[in-house]
């Protein structure tokens, strides 16, 4: 392996070791600021507090002046950002996310749904007839930062389905909670502001056919529209949501990347800066703006706007007064009942009944207990929690009231969270989905190229009609290039029928093609010809490798085909594979990207591992 592809490898993977640790170091950063807020609040300085986030802050651009304080900037002004990158989660997960799996979706989008029913139905039956019943909305949301990073600190065994399980609820907890604060908390709606918003919003819409200078446009509209939603009587961080929600979203396009993969090429044979340019837009252009946004935002607000936000939110005072009135606050215990017991079994008891009525399923590998651990963890509720405080409640000793609610909340629902999951764990230990080969190699079924005995195998899940799949990218070329022999590559079918319409078809082609010794010609063809797939394509291409094309009609859709292409669909299915491609070095699962510098490191790692194993 050469030492540039083996820098290469080994730099991609300290990022993602480094990624894997943002929640909990998001979350204890959030804590942080939090207790600082706390001690500063009640220490001798205490006054300063209050002082401090009430310091005046004007904004003059050009006629236009508007007076802020500090405190009003941060939950007007920056947490626009955080609602903002909200946005964009909603927008992805329901475009080309969780959210697309309607049979998946359901369990944790009902579940969701409870989670925000009945802790508002506790709040109100505690708050009913005392005058603070309008602040239900303070019980209805999780923090998703807070959420994952108690996640990441507590730590369960093999956590990923139950994350993106918590994350899918997280995006309908957020829609609830962003519904609440238009509708329930707004100041009164002025008309004249509201139409100025629908065409700033129609505006925004149209932005992505400008053919350049999308981001200062986005930039300027969406400042305007700031304006004309706080105009309008709506709180302001709403534009935020808005304008991610008209931002596209989109999966990486073949033809995009093909383009990337010329210029760069083309820069790496002749570097100038014409072709670095181009190469800089065409990398950019393939991914969607939606991505790069979150991908460029997220640590901002991780690491600046939300440490900000409890900083200037959570400075709630513990005094023997405070805490003695609360005691015995019905607005206060609201809020714990709320988001502890509210949030713990909305949550797991309508996870039970989907599950009872089969109006949805739940991923391989989540069980009961680990619902159960992340209902409770989602009565962490944090920002919007300490964000609706300020909406729904205007004096600041009963803001107080809410906040130690709030806090004791978030600190009881992290401890009932972790003893659910180590109980939980020790009767019912999680077992890893999809972390093995479900089905051995066999060298007399499975279609292979490299030696039968190959010291080095890697398997892959593909579909002949996804643009990523390694003969699209050249990933595996590259590392029989390497390997020679010595690699024995094996291909299986995955074909995604929601979204590639002619791949199960293409599967059972090559697998007639196979009937005749031509399997790996078949698929070459295929995948240079993603969007020939048709059923007279298939017969050309058959026709044009030489093949029988009566036999190759009558294999085509016979059952043995089928059952064939079936086979490795279910293998894929019990394994919970929902991507292409997938890649096992040896038997155990490639997690991470599957360029080939990071394949060939990771065949020779495994091999490696093995020895030591067998040694």
């Amino acid at each position: 392996m050469t030492s540039a592809a083996t820098t290469t490898a080994q730099a991609i993977r300290r990022v993602i070791r480094k990624g894997g640790t943002t929640d909990r170091t998001s979350a204890l950063l959030l804590l942080c600021f939090t207790v600082i807020a706390v001690v500063w609040a009640n220490s001798p300085w205490g006054a300063t507090y209050d002082e401090f986030w009430d310091t005046e802050v004007e904004i003059v651009i050009g006629e236009f002046a508007a007076h802020l304080t500090l405190h009003q900037l941060v939950n007007d002004g920056l947490m626009a950002f955080f609602f903002f990158t909200v946005g964009l989660e909603v927008k992805s997960e329901f475009t080309i996310g969780e959210l697309t799996d309607r049979s998946r979706a359901a369990v944790p989008v009902i579940a969701a749904i409870a989670g925000l029913a009945l802790p508002a139905a506790i709040f109100l039956l505690l708050n009913a007839g005392t005058g603070q019943a309008n602040a239900w909305g303070i019980v209805i949301s999780t923090d998703t930062a807070f959420l994952l990073g108690a996640l990441a600190i507590i730590g369960p065994r093999f956590p990923a389905r139950l994350r993106t399980f918590l994350l899918t609820l997280a995006v309908v907890d957020d829609i609830g909670a962003l519904v609440a604060i238009a509708v329930f908390y707004n100041e009164g709606l002025q008309a004249l502001p509201l139409a100025i918003v629908a065409v700033l919003l129609v505006a925004l819409a149209l932005v992505r056919f400008l053919p350049v200078g999308r981001g200062p446009a986005y930039a300027v509209l969406g400042f305007g529209l700031w304006l004309a939603v706080a105009a309008a009587g709506v709180h302001p961080t709403l534009a935020g949501v808005a304008v991610a929600l008209l931002i596209p979203v989109f999966p990486p396009r073949r033809m995009d990347v093909e383009r990337a993969a010329e210029i760069t090429r083309a820069f790496r044979e002749s570097p100038n800066t014409a072709y670095a340019r181009a190469a800089t837009r065409s990398l950019r252009d393939s991914i969607s703006i939606n991505e790069r946004l979150q991908a460029a935002w997220s640590p901002y607000i991780a690491f600046i706007v939300l440490p900000i936000f409890a900083l200037a939110n959570a400075g709630v005072r513990l005094d023997p007064a405070t805490l003695a009135d609360a005691v015995v606050s019905p607005l206060t215990w609201g809020v714990v009942a709320g988001l502890v017991v509210g949030k713990f079994v909305g949550i797991t008891g309508a996870t039970a009944l989907v599950r009872r009525l089969r109006l949805g399923r739940l991923a391989p590998g989540l069980t009961m207990p680990r619902i159960a651990g992340g209902a409770a963890l989602s009565g962490i509720g944090f920002t919007i929690a300490l964000f609706i405080v300020g909406l729904a409640i205007e004096d600041p000793e009963t803001q107080d009231l809410a906040r130690v609610g709030v806090l004791a909340a978030s600190v009881i629902a992290f401890v009932l969270g972790w003893a659910i999951f180590a109980v939980g764990d020790r009767l019912q230990p999680p077992m890893p989905v999809g972390a093995k080969l479900a089905r051995p190699v066999d060298v007399e079924r499975d279609h292979f190229k490299g030696r039968p005995d190959a010291p080095y195998t890697i398997v892959e899940y593909g579909d002949f009609e996804c643009p990523f799949c390694s003969r699209a990218t050249g990933s595996i070329d590259a590392v029989i290039a390497h390997f020679g022999d010595d690699v024995r590559w094996v291909f299986r079918h995955l074909p995604l029928e929601t979204v590639h319409p002619h791949a199960k078809e293409a599967a059972q082609a090559a697998e007639a093609a196979a009937l005749q010794g031509r399997f790996l010609d078949m698929a070459r063809t295929l995948f240079a010809h993603q969007d020939r797939l048709t059923t007279d394509d298939l017969c050309q291409h058959a026709r044009d490798l030489g093949l029988d094309l009566d036999r190759f009609a009558d294999d085509l859709r016979s059952p043995a085909v089928v059952r064939r292409v079936e086979d490795d669909m279910l293998d894929a299915e019990l394994m919970d594979l929902h991507a292409t491609p997938t890649f096992f070095i040896g038997e155990r699962r490639h997690v991470g990207p599957y360029d080939s510098a990071t394949l060939i490191l990771a065949l020779e790692a495994g091999r490696e591992r093995d020895e030591r194993a067998a040694g």
